[in-house]
Order: C-alpha cells, then sequence, then structure tokens
C-alpha cells in the first residue's frame, strides 16, 4: 500500500461529511460514547468524559504521525456539528478496516450509510488499500445492513473475538475488495 497520508484529512457527502476530530469535539462525542444506547453493540461500554477527551487526544496525536495509519474522525452533520465517529486504520497486507457510531438520534436517517461510502472512498481512493472491512457485533441488525447496502459483503464471523460487557462475543466481518468497490479510481 502506498503512503498517502492526509492531514487534515475532510471527506465530504450529501449529507454527511468526515473530518479531523478537535478538543471542542469532547462534549458532542460523549453524547454519543457515553450513551448505553449508542454503545450496545460496540466492543466497549459507555465512556466516561474523561475517557471520551482521551480518545479525541489520541486520536489527534495519531492524525499527524508519519505515515498516518489510523483516521478517527469526527462524523459532523450538514451544520458542522459532531454526530458520531468513522475510524479507518491501515494495516497488514493492504488492508483497512472500518467502524463507525452514530447518536441514536441520527439512526435510519441514510447517515451511517453514508458514513460507510465515506471511509470507502477514504480508503480505496485515497489511501489505495486491496480490501476495507469491518466487523460488528452479531445482533447489530442494523449495522449488517447498512455494511450490505454499502458493498461490504458479509465474510464470517469470528469467533470469541472481544471480551465486552464481562463475557466473550463473536464478531460478523464484512469486507469489499478494491476491484469490486464503486470508490475506487483506477
Amino acid at each position: 500500500m502506498v503512503d498517502r497520508s492526509l492531514y487534515p484529512a475532510e471527506v465530504p457527502g450529501s449529507v454527511v461529511t468526515l473530518r479531523e476530530l478537535t478538543e471542542s469535539d469532547v462534549a458532542a462525542l460523549h453524547k454519543v460514547y457515553g450513551d448505553e444506547k449508542a454503545t450496545r453493540h460496540l466492543s466497549f461500554e459507555p465512556r466516561t468524559i474523561k475517557q471520551v477527551e482521551g480518545m479525541i487526544k489520541a486520536a489527534m496525536a495519531s492524525a499527524t504521525t508519519e505515515p498516518r495509519t489510523e483516521y478517527m474522525l469526527a462524523v459532523a452533520d450538514k451544520d458542522g456539528e459532531l454526530i458520531g465517529s468513522a475510524r479507518l486504520a491501515t494495516g497488514e497486507y493492504a488492508s483497512a478496516q472500518i467502524g463507525f457510531a452514530l447518536g441514536p438520534d441520527h439512526w435510519g436517517q441514510g447517515k451511517g450509510l453514508e458514513t460507510v461510502r465515506l471511509l470507502q472512498h477514504l480508503g480505496f481512493s485515497e489511501l489505495g488499500p486491496h480490501r476495507v472491512w469491518g466487523a460488528r457485533s452479531p445482533l447489530n441488525q442494523a449495522s449488517a445492513r447498512t455494511m450490505l447496502a454499502a458493498g461490504i459483503i458479509e465474510e464470517g464471523t469470528i469467533r470469541g473475538h472481544l471480551f465486552t460487557r464481562g463475557a466473550w462475543r463473536n464478531s460478523v466481518v464484512h469486507s469489499t475488495l478494491r476491484e469490486e468497490s464503486a470508490y475506487h479510481r483506477p
């Protein structure tokens, strides 16, 4: 994979924009990461405001590393308000892992689908991996529908993948390849 680090990253869409996180995003991101409903299917329990502050500081620090391997970004609505987060991390074998979380008030409005499509665009058009993939909770059927609508197919299950909320949980893996994606520029 070619090192095409982007900073600052901004990926505009018609409904949401992915942009760099800033210190002023702490309260808005805490509304997502501190919410039991929003984190129900994530790999962690609700976060405290201090934990969210630490996550944003870490994201800001990793944004300027060379080569940049992690894009932890804000998902902002048309008014620029943070409504969630999106992550793309480059890895071995020319792959990039994606993940996202939106506040429950923004579910079912196409914002998650556009977020996933923008992550694919960032990966395939800007960074150049061969494969983009993500994992989800087996119970998160909304995420399954979102991934499939974005052209990211279900591959299978990683058994006992995460220890969260006091128990081991499986993860369902979805992926798409460069040649399959509509978001790849030759």
